[in-house]
């Protein structure tokens, strides 16, 4: 056994044999015996070493089979190498502490409620206040926390619950309680004392510590955290610039624990005092943005904590109480469009569940004052302002940074719908006004205006649904309102727009207000043009010609009964855009083969569904599909002949999309050209 451990000093470069021999390590009867002694002693100084005898023990407490004597030998090993970290040399890299804080983890779990009931006492008595030494002891509260109360197995108890509690769930509960019987108050202390003894000497510490605190606060009492003593030094950290971002983080989890709604109000509003009175809602003189995240993720926990109570609060029919608790959230609205609106997404995103939660307030109530009607207005203001794209966002190379706003722009489409929920007028008009602005003088102005302005509109039609898309129908305001915005979205001449992101909304408006055409059919000749020339399927951008070319065939299937004086027009004009791309061209098409697939479906929509004669409509599909089929014929004999696979490959999938067309092309009850006809026999 006691050889087996020096495979550990194989150099890094042999990684697959040291793999094998720990493995050996592992099973080996005494193996784990022999790395116990090696880490009481510090024999060894490799760091991989050290860890391979970590995991072999971690092995053999998860797996072993393990007498009384064997556990004590584990413990007293524990304790011994915990020892050696005091004693001021080179400290352990993070991953080999993290691992021992594991396994320290994993023998509390097994024998706190029995044998060992004294651990964190023990740990406390023998690291004091030694840095290196409470070091291993908070990575071993968190080691600690992923194993009884990570919020992942919280999750899990709803379930536990209704299906019966499992062994490990029961035993889960019964540390917990015992934890919070017997040492949790001690551990409380020890977390202050760390705090402030080491908040100026050594911040990493005392951040370890603030995410303790943060991750216990769920489950202990809270009265042992939030309480002067506690918030004062908490308070006292957001003003040191190496702690204030983890102290946000504390402060949040704080605020976040459930409790009763009345005393959730005073804890928030409590907090809320005291950080108004040291200056932190003044946040446009705050130029630290990563700090601003964190302050803003805190006062979102902060509202909708409060939004919480006034739910609950309403419900159970308190109603002085619920005014009162009203009256503080309305207090934070200044401070929540401070932040929405701040130049700076992540900021901005960090507040949306609170604005979103106040939003919905706002519906609930029977009436709203002029001051919640100025808030939903400055809500809404705000999201138009942050809609709106930078100069930095990349269109033709789109990556995270890109991604990121994709998702946040996701997020105000949602408090523009609850807006809309809250006030249809307010968001029309609002809509409508910078719509028309910004049309009037779309020459002049920046791409991203006049794209969040089209974008807007497009919005509405999700923001004020209507019943299968009759937005030009029934309510005789917002029709006409509809109606007005899109004549000018058409006759503007914005279509213009040299910027790939206006042409793009552009398109995506016009084909959600498709049925606009049906009212007024007399612009369908403009749009029809727009879709076909080079601000649609002949676009300079192959991201625009694609989307266009899908558009276009969703805009046909609306409108196909509209377009009987137009169809030959539109077969004449997109006809080489149908045509086979093969390989040996040598040229890039104007339309992929996916993009080509819409382009025929639409071109059968048309000529299915036209009002000429049967057997014009025979003529029009033969002439569609016959050029393809001579192609087809070509090509086939082609790849009879041909010998390089790279090459019949090619051919083959280009054999393949013209099938696919064939078949994408909707024929009704029309006789046309088979492929059958011109295939060779099997």
């Amino acid at each position: 056994g006691f050889q087996l451990i020096r495979i550990g000093l194989m150099p890094p470069h042999q990684p697959l044999m040291a793999l094998a021999y720990f493995e050996q390590l592992k099973e080996s009867r005494d193996g784990w015996e022999v790395c116990a002694q090696a880490l009481a002693k510090g024999i060894y100084g490799d760091d991989h070493v050290k860890f391979f005898c970590f995991q072999v023990l971690e092995h053999q407490i998860k797996h072993g089979s393990l007498t009384g004597a064997q556990q004590q030998l584990i413990r007293e090993t524990l304790m011994k190498w915990l020892q050696l970290q005091l004693m001021g040399g080179q400290p352990e890299k993070p991953f080999i502490k993290n691992k021992a804080a594991q396994v320290l983890a994993l023998t509390f779990v097994r024998e706190y409620l029995t044998i060992w009931p004294k651990f964190f006492f023990d740990l406390l008595s023998l690291v004091g206040l030694n840095p290196h030494g409470l070091d291993i002891y908070l990575r071993t509260l968190m080691a600690v926390d992923a194993e009884v109360v990570d919020r992942d197995i919280l999750n899990v108890l709803h379930l536990a619950a209704i299906f019966g509690y499992n062994q490990e769930t029961r035993r889960n509960t019964l540390i917990k309680d015992h934890m919070r019987e017997s040492c949790i108050p001690a551990l409380v202390e020890s977390w202050y004392q760390i705090l402030q003894t080491y908040q100026r000497s050594h911040s990493e510490l005392t951040c370890q510590c603030l995410e303790v605190v943060g991750a216990y606060v769920s489950w202990i009492d809270l009265n042992l955290i939030a309480n002067d003593r506690f918030v004062n030094l908490l308070l006292s950290h957001m003003s040191v610039e190496e702690l204030r971002e983890e102290a946000c983080d504390c402060l949040f989890e704080i605020i976040n624990k459930g409790m009763d709604p009345v005393d959730k109000t005073k804890l928030v509003e409590s907090l809320s005092q005291v950080l108004q009175s040291a200056g932190f809602f003044n946040v446009e003189q705050e130029e630290d943005v990563d700090f601003l995240a964190k302050f803003s993720r805190l006062v979102n926990g902060m509202g909708q904590a409060l939004v919480l109570s006034w739910t609950k609060l309403t419900k159970s029919g308190d109603v002085k109480v619920a005014t009162e608790t009203l009256q503080a959230l309305e207090a934070k609205v200044p401070l929540l469009l401070q932040l929405l609106v701040h130049e700076d997404d992540d900021i901005s995103a960090n507040i949306v569940g609170f604005c979103y939660d106040y939003l919905h307030v706002l519906k609930q109530l029977p009436l709203l004052t002029d001051q919640q009607k100025n808030n939903a207005e400055a809500i809404m203001l705000a999201v138009m302002k942050k809609l709106t794209y930078d100069d930095e966002y990349n269109f033709e190379n789109e990556g995270e940074d890109e991604a990121m706003f994709v998702e946040y722009r996701k997020q105000l489409k949602m408090l523009l719908d609850r807006l809309a929920q809250v006030s249809p007028e307010l968001v029309l008009e609002s809509v409508r006004r910078v719509f028309t602005s910004t049309m009037q003088g779309w020459q002049t102005a920046r791409f991203m205006e006049v794209e969040v302005a089209i974008r807007l509109f497009y919005m509405l039609g999700e923001a004020l649904p209507a019943s299968h898309g009759a937005h030009f129908t029934g309510d005789g305001s917002k029709a006409s309102a509809l109606q007005d915005m899109m004549r000018t979205l058409i006759s503007s001449g914005v279509s213009e727009y040299r910027h790939t992101s206006v042409t793009l909304e552009f398109f995506e408006t016009v084909v959600r207000y498709d049925k606009f055409f049906i009212v007024e059919p007399q612009h369908i000749p403009s749009i029809l043009m727009a879709f076909l020339d080079h601000r649609g399927l002949r676009h300079s951008s192959p991201k625009v010609r694609s989307r266009v070319a899908y558009l276009f065939s969703r805009f046909i299937k609306t409108l196909h009964k509209h377009m009987n004086s137009y169809i030959e027009d539109i077969l004449s004009r997109i006809q080489d855009l149908l045509e086979l791309a093969p390989p040996e061209n040598g040229f890039q098409a104007l339309l992929s083969s996916d993009d080509q697939l819409f382009m025929f479906e639409t071109a059968g929509v048309l000529i299915v569904n036209g009002e000429s004669p049967a057997d014009r409509k025979q003529a029009l599909m033969r002439s569609l599909l016959t050029p393809l089929l001579e192609a087809f014929r070509l090509l086939l004999n082609k790849l009879t002949q041909e010998g390089d696979e790279d090459r019949q490959t090619a051919l083959a999938d280009c054999l393949s999309h013209a099938v696919g067309f064939a078949r994408y092309c909707p024929q009704g009850n029309l006789p046309a050209p088979r492929f059958s006809e011109i295939l060779p026999p099997v």
